[in-house]
């Protein structure tokens, strides 16, 4: 099936943002449960194995996911972490019906998303270091020295002016409703707005 262009889309595409640890998943899922049927959340491809300890989402080989972005099969993809990470192109699909689609990005993605759909809202969710240093060692995956390096790290993208920025250190139904908040005033807004 050939794929439309896409200045054609009336839906809007929400990038999530943010520190590990910070609750990405958790907003994104809160919004999932309050909003079914409403918005869409696009599962990311991932070259690692899907476990309990980690976001849920497909996993390719790094040579499958090479060759998917070959044949264009991914509207974004990005390295993280030493992983590929990438969105299926179909999400285009849902844009093109003029939903609102979801998805958690790296912030280093963030120019190669608004080149791609001018539009994009993008929605960084933070929290309190101690907060994320005491959720990154209850996922287990990494020591304290490593996430030591992850709380230092700084990230040297610049995020839109736009940005809409979510404080998740406290109980998720707080952030989870000002996301809700934002998705439901984007529903109501009428493309371009």
């Amino acid at each position: 099936m050939a794929r439309r262009a896409p200045g054609d889309m009336t839906g809007t595409f929400v990038a999530v943002v943010g520190s590990s640890g910070a609750g990405k998943d958790s907003v994104m899922a809160y919004a999932r449960e309050r909003m079914a049927g409403d918005v869409v959340i696009v599962r990311r491809v991932v070259t690692r194995e899907a476990d309990g300890g980690s976001e849920d989402h497909d996993t390719m080989t790094v040579d499958q996911f090479a060759a998917a972005e070959t044949e264009g099969r991914f509207a974004l993809s990005w390295p993280a972490h030493g992983l590929r990470y990438g969105l299926p192109v179909e999400l285009e699909d849902d844009l093109h019906e003029g939903r609102v689609v979801i998805a958690n990005l790296s912030r280093a993605v963030i120019p190669q998303l608004v080149t791609r759909y001018p539009s994009a809202v993008v929605v960084e969710v933070t929290a309190d270091p101690q907060v994320i240093a005491t959720r990154l060692a209850g996922r287990g995956r990494e020591g304290a020295e490593e996430i030591q390096r992850r709380m230092d790290r700084s990230v040297g993208v610049r995020l839109p002016a736009s940005t809409v920025r979510i404080d998740n250190s406290g109980q998720l139904d707080v952030a989870g409703e000002q996301f809700v908040s934002l998705l439901k005033d984007l529903l109501r807004l009428p493309a371009g707005d």
